[in-house]
């Protein structure tokens, strides 16, 4: 099953605060994201863009851009997990 977002909250040093459905709550790190794929470098690049962070309609995917876009189920097994 693929985990839905109830939550999100853009943090300082590009991290999300990201509470799913099922009441786990993470922190995930865009900052390796940034380094590795190149259409990311806007987030830094850009000001104002990292915070303009949005959740789509079926709440499985957090986007910045029609470019840039992080699954759910990315956030929720790799994020920091803060329960």
């Amino acid at each position: 099953m693929i985990p839905r977002i109830k939550k999100l909250q853009p943090k300082e040093d590009f991290r999300l605060l990201v509470e799913f459905d099922d009441g786990k709550t993470v922190l995930y790190d865009v900052n390796s994201d940034i380094n590795d794929i190149p259409s990311y470098q806007d987030l830094k690049n850009i000001k104002g863009l990292f915070n303009s962070v949005q959740v789509d309609a079926s709440r499985t995917c957090v986007f910045w851009t029609d470019d840039i876009d992080l699954p759910s189920d990315i956030i929720y097994e790799y994020g920091e997990p803060l329960d």
